[in-house]
């Protein structure tokens, strides 16, 4: 397992077993992983939605390819100092396909990932129509990742996605399956009030996860709330890139109505802002004993 990657998932234990709530800021390409260090959030997420939005332009329904995954993955660890959690979908394939994708995300710096229960093509976890696999299909691909000496170090997020399908019962059985079996932290995926929170909590001994998705089925709780219930996890998966895209639309908008960004001033980086944030003093510096000749 990558060094830099193991030593990022025991930051990550220790981060949950601490006192306060673990909240990630959801990243999905280098703008927001820049923004996401500079807010300093204790960890990061890489969701499965908000790359497919903003690589592909296309909804969260199991278009979005492992290696397109990964690559995103290596390109964005490298730019944050927290540890990074990486949606890893249902892995893509069998358990032996989950491990190749656990070890893909170790290579890419990351300290850990998250495997899910869904039907492949999966989808978002706060759409309707999802099913899920027999349980013991999910609990192979996340023993494989548990116990293979490659990724047995990364931080191992079990996401089931059985309480809209099954009921809430089934998802708590499944929880207690992947806790016993190793998983670092539980997560049942989209509960749908603050009660079914507290079921959970209770149910459920160790770390657990609660995703909040603007908009989705389940109550936006505050961290603190959640943390008091027994969830240390919190992660926004959606957050910046619905803003995002609120944003930019706002501006097309004006531009294509006034000619003018005058307006918008207030809402926009100035651009030498938004070149240090993107770190240009750093190239400017590497590059200023730069001794190449010049043309005369």
């Amino acid at each position: 397992m990558d060094p830099a990657s193991r030593a990022k998932a025991q930051q990550t234990r220790d981060l949950v077993t601490g006192d306060a709530p673990v909240v990630l800021g959801g990243m999905y390409d280098g703008v927001s992983a820049r923004l996401v260090e500079r807010a300093g959030f204790p960890a990061a997420f890489i969701g499965g939605y908000a790359v497919a939005a903003s690589h592909l332009g296309e909804p969260d329904i199991g278009l979005l390819s492992q290696s397109e995954i990964a690559d995103t993955a290596r390109r964005l660890c490298r730019l944050v100092e927290c540890p990074v959690l990486v949606d890893a979908d249902t892995g893509y394939g069998g358990a032996t396909n989950a491990l190749r994708t656990a070890e893909l995300f170790s290579a890419a710096g990351a300290a850990g990932l998250f495997l899910e229960d869904q039907v492949w093509p999966k989808r978002c976890g706060h759409m309707a129509g999802k099913q899920v696999t027999a349980p013991d299909e999910w609990l192979d691909k996340l023993r494989a990742i548990r116990h293979a000496p490659e990724t047995s170090g990364l931080f191992l997020v079990a996401r089931t996605d059985a309480r809209a399908p099954l009921g809430l019962e089934a998802a708590i059985e499944r929880g207690r399956a992947a806790r016993d079996l190793g998983a670092d932290a539980i997560f049942i995926e989209a509960p749908e009030s603050a009660a079914e929170f507290e079921t959970i909590a209770k149910a459920i001994p160790g770390p657990k996860v609660a995703n909040l998705v603007e908009g989705g089925k389940s109550p936006h709780l505050h961290p603190k709330e959640l943390f008091e219930m027994g969830f240390s996890m919190i992660v926004f998966p959606v957050a910046a890139i619905l803003a995002q895209a609120h944003t930019v639309e706002r501006v097309f908008q004006t531009i294509r109505d006034t000619g003018s960004t005058a307006s918008l001033a207030d809402s926009m980086f100035d651009f030498d802002a938004f070149a240090e944030l993107l770190d240009l003093s750093r190239h400017r510096a590497r590059t200023a004993g730069d001794s190449t000749p010049k043309s005369s």
